[in-house]
């Protein structure tokens, strides 16, 4: 499966996403390709702290930009059970080209900071790659979500009624271990002091992905 985590507003928490989802699905034995589309270099830069904490990565990891994110990811896409694509916060190139040949697009938005101008820029988006790659399905999830409020409730609401996504319900929360956690290159469920409650949120995110079809 190929899996792009994209968007068009910066900090809405894509590389945690993507970082989160690669580490999870190569723990549990996958053969993961890690592809860094991303001009700030950030899944690079974890790529390169895992490395220094624990002396493997557990993936492969590549960069790549622009129109050679579609033809080397075709080429590669045989020899990986999954790749996750780690594109920037803007409408790019390189996002428009890892969006040609994903299997699902997958765009973080935080509902505190929601707004529909986001989310239709957003659709506009998938309405246009959809031409090229109709088979594409798109999802949302939220992140950096508050325990209590009606913010988490209200931009589902928003976002199923856009229809351009899929919603998965697995929300993470804004808690300081995520942060910890990319500091070191690792992964909610690999540092201690262990946060439970993060790591039900990010197992329950990748079954809700693994359950795509």
């Amino acid at each position: 499966m190929i899996y792009t985590i994209g968007g068009i507003k910066g900090g809405s928490g894509k590389s945690t996403v993507a970082t989160t989802l690669t580490v999870l699905l190569a723990n549990s034995g996958r053969d993961v390709l890690f592809v860094d589309a991303d001009d700030q270099g950030t899944a690079t830069d974890f790529t390169h702290w895992r490395g220094e904490t624990l002396n493997s990565t557990g993936f492969t990891a590549i960069k790549l930009s622009n129109t050679a994110v579609r033809t080397e990811v075709l080429k590669l896409k045989s020899k990986y059970d999954d790749i996750v694509i780690d594109t920037g916060g803007r409408d790019t190139a390189s996002q428009r080209a890892a969006m040609t040949v994903a299997d699902v697009y997958i765009v973080p938005f935080i509902p505190r900071s929601f707004d529909m101008w986001t989310l239709e820029q957003v659709s506009k988006l998938i309405e246009d790659m959809k031409l090229a790659n109709p088979d594409l399905r798109c999802f949302a999830i939220l992140n950096k979500t508050d325990s209590k409020g009606s913010d988490n409730n209200d931009a589902k609401e928003i976002i199923l009624e856009n229809g351009s996504f899929e919603y998965l319900d697995s929300p993470l929360g804004y808690r300081k271990a995520y942060a910890n956690a990319a500091a070191q290159g690792l992964a909610v469920t690999e540092i201690k002091p262990r946060d439970p409650k993060a790591i039900a949120e990010v197992e329950q995110m990748l079954q809700q992905i693994l359950s795509i079809k």
